[in-house]
């Protein structure tokens, strides 16, 4: 008897029909310690089709689920989680569609979070000798300064919050992040990562929990989804994270009446 895969992967589509690499998706899908869930969010064009026939045949490794409109990939994400912490998964994350980070990385991710222990281990995208890390300079530099950021605001010393390769393990912290939508469209990984931190009284995560690991191949693919305005929106959003993290701290702080 087979045994069932305990880590599901989500991978967010919107009109992706053009761009999400089969090849790669059936990558995942062959180890046998993974299921891949394709969230489709309401694309107009023919990413449904392409997705219901990569499930065909799949013998369940790979499923696909359809929001009922286009909700954000925040939405996607946190649905397609949620249904898979429902289906039994011990571990799940998300992954980009482009797959910018290739499926053999995203397996090496899980490698690593299994190997150390961690609850929560995330994929960071370090130029460095012997990596092959494509990304334009521009934003890498813009990179530097969000990421700068958002370690303060979180409380973390985190290299790149943005790199969509994560991966959690199933338990309180990580149902009680996902219960509520999330209020950041363009940084909801911010917001999910303050959320396990700033969790309920047993139910939150500290800094020993995370694990950052430095990928070995990343390369920036055309037609993202990101624009000037977007990056514009995503400063914003941080600046309201901000202020809500330095409130929660003040509270904390001053204790009950």
């Amino acid at each position: 008897m087979t045994e069932r895969p305990r880590t599901t992967i989500v991978i967010p589509c919107y009109n992706e029909a053009e761009r999400l690499r089969e090849a790669e998706v059936r990558a995942l899908a062959a180890d046998p310690r993974v299921s891949v869930l394709l969230v489709d969010d309401g694309s107009t064009d023919g990413t449904q089709d392409l997705l219901r026939r990569l499930a065909a045949g799949s013998g369940d490794r790979v499923q696909w689920m359809a929001m009922a409109q286009n909700g954000g990939k925040a939405e996607a994400v946190r649905h397609g989680m949620l249904r898979a912490l429902a289906g039994g998964a011990e571990v799940t994350g998300y992954l980009d569609a482009d797959f910018a980070t290739p499926a053999s990385e995203m397996l090496r991710l899980l490698d690593a979070l299994m190997r150390a222990g961690a609850q929560v281990a995330m994929g960071a995208r370090i130029a460095r000798l012997g990596a092959d890390i494509q990304r334009s300079p521009g934003r890498h530099y813009l990179g530097r300064v969000f990421a700068t950021a958002a370690s303060m605001v979180l409380g973390l010393r985190v290299y790149d919050t943005q790199c969509g390769a994560k991966l959690f393990r199933a338990g309180e912290p990580l149902r009680q992040a996902l219960s509520t939508p999330f209020s950041s469209r363009w940084i909801f990984d911010v917001e999910l990562l303050g959320r396990l931190v700033n969790g309920a009284e047993g139910a939150s995560l500290t800094a020993a929990d995370f694990l950052e690991v430095p990928l070995a191949t990343w390369h920036d693919v055309a037609g993202s989804k990101l624009r000037p305005g977007g990056m514009a929106s995503a400063g914003v959003e941080l600046l309201r994270l901000g202020r809500r993290a330095l409130r929660d701290r003040r509270s904390a702080f001053r204790g009950p009446d």
